[in-house]
Order: C-alpha cells, then structure tokens, then sequence
C-alpha cells in the first residue's frame, strides 16, 4: 500500500517534466532536420546569396537571435555600426540644406539688387520725362506766342496801308492870289490842333483853280503851295506827311462833277491809319474846319 502510494505521488511531477523535455526537444530536432536537408538542396543563386539595399538598410536589420530584431544585450560598436549610415546621411542631408540655404539667400539678394537697380533707372527715367514735359509746356507756351506775334505782324502788315478819312478842311482865296485871308488860316488852325499827339496819318491837299488848262494849273499849285506853307511854318506839320497835287479846274474826289469850278480853293483831308494811330489822342472833329469860306 505504501509503495503504490509512493509512486502515485511522484508521477505528475516525473510527468511535467517529461513534457518540458519535450517541448525542447520538438524545436531541436526540427533544427537539425532542417540542416541535415540543407546540403542536398540546390545551392542558392548568386541573387538570392545578395542581399537587396532594402535588407540591407539599417531600418531592415536581419534578427539577431532568439531575441528579434534588436538584442537588449548588444555592444555599443554593434550599435555605432548600425546608426553611422543614419549619421552619414543625416550629415548629407544638413549639408545640401546649408547649400540650399546659402544659394536662396545670395538669389534673394541679387534680386533684391536688381530690382533696386531697376527702381533707381526707374526714378531717373521718370525724372528725365518730367523735365522733358516741362519743356515741351515751354516750348508750347513759346510756339504759341510766336504764333500770337505772327497774327499781330500779318494784321499789321495787311493794315499797315489801310487809310481812313477822319476829317477834312477846305480853304478859299479871293482873286486868285496866294495869299491866306483870317478865315481861311483859322480854318487851317483848328486842322493842325487836331493833328497834336496824333500818329499814323497824311495829309492830302488839292489845289483848284477856276482857269483851264496850265494857267488853271499853275495857279492851283500856288494855292497848295501857300497851304503847305502855313502848316510846316506856323505848326510844325512835317513836310512827308503832307500830300499836295495841283488839279486846275479838274475835279477831286470830293467835287461834284456836274458843279462847275468858279473859286480857287484848298480842300484838306485828313486820312488816319488806325493800326500805326494805335495809342494815340482820337481825332477831335471841330465844326468850324467843316466850314468853308465862298466868295
């Protein structure tokens, strides 16, 4: 009794320990099977001996051990030897972004030089075009003055031989003698007061003589002659603006054709240029140099 006792106590322990053995065992001589079939295999071709960048990577390390992929009891060289490669890179890397840094940096510069370049060109082109357009406005305002002027001298040369009449006189001599009576030089008085600060005017005077022919002629010529004569000495009338011609008993402009000539007689008109009187005194009609003095 004691014995069959003895034994059934001891067997689940003998028991455990056998199946611990084999659960040792199994794995062990899976292994060796495996590598007594491995030299009747083919031999591995020379691609698959290689092993790929990707296997060789240091993110695809091979197992090590029973352990996996990192051994928790691994050397540091073990260790230095898997990271250099990530180093090696990471070095590379920070370099290229140096460069790449150092070359963004000297563009940004040599644009921003350009573009201030260009800004300065900018400036002094637009300096260069506003003066160029205050002197076209210049030569505008200068142009246009010239063309003003040259108006003026167009009107004035157009004008310039233009000649109204303002007023006139007529004198008279008794029996044909030269000689000025009162009323006659008061009439040529009030003419000359007239012609006092006055510019740009002539004077035309025409004898008349009731004689035909060259005594009529010789005799109007006397009358103007005693007219002229009175103006230049007792006014100061200058000589080149008087006009004279000796008509006889020919008729004048201001004569009437169909009246026949019986005095001897002066008429005087007094012929203006309004562009060469321009500033000077207007002319003073006076009734009494309309008067005229018969016979």
């Amino acid at each position: 009794m004691r014995r069959n006792a003895a034994i059934s106590s001891t067997f689940p322990g003998q028991f455990a320990i056998l199946l611990l053995a084999s659960a040792i065992a199994i794995p062990a001589l899976a292994q060796d099977s495996q590598s007594s079939a491995t030299p009747q295999s083919t031999p591995p071709s020379a691609a698959q001996q290689q092993p790929s960048p990707a296997a060789m990577s240091p993110m695809n390390t091979p197992k090590e051990g029973f352990w996996g992929r990192v051994n928790p009891f691994a050397r540091k060289k073990w260790v230095k030897r898997q990271t250099d490669p990530i180093n090696d890179r990471l070095t590379e890397l920070d370099g290229l972004n140096a460069k790449n840094a150092n070359d963004i940096k000297g563009v940004d510069s040599r644009s921003q030089a350009g573009i201030h370049q260009a800004q300065t060109t900018a400036d002094a082109a637009n300096q260069v075009a506003t003066a160029a357009g205050t002197q076209a406005q210049n030569a505008n305002g200068l142009a246009q003055g010239a063309a003003g002027h040259v108006d003026q001298l167009n009107t004035t040369v157009k004008g310039i031989d233009q000649y109204k009449q303002t007023t006139e006189a007529e004198v008279t001599f008794r029996g044909g003698s030269p000689i000025l009576s009162a009323a006659a030089r008061k009439n040529l008085d009030d003419l000359a007061a007239t012609l006092t600060g006055r510019l740009g005017y002539i004077l035309e005077v025409e004898g008349h003589s009731p004689l035909a022919g060259s005594a009529g002629i010789q005799s109007s010529e006397r009358f103007t002659e005693a007219v002229q004569r009175y103006l230049v000495t007792e006014h100061d009338i200058p000589v080149y603006r008087m006009h004279a011609v000796a008509l006889g008993n020919a008729h004048g402009d201001s004569d009437n054709d169909d009246k026949p000539m019986h005095t001897s007689s002066v008429h005087i008109r007094l012929m203006e240029n309004s562009l060469a009187a321009q500033g000077a005194s207007p002319p003073h009609d006076d009734a009494s140099s309309n008067g005229a003095e018969r016979q």
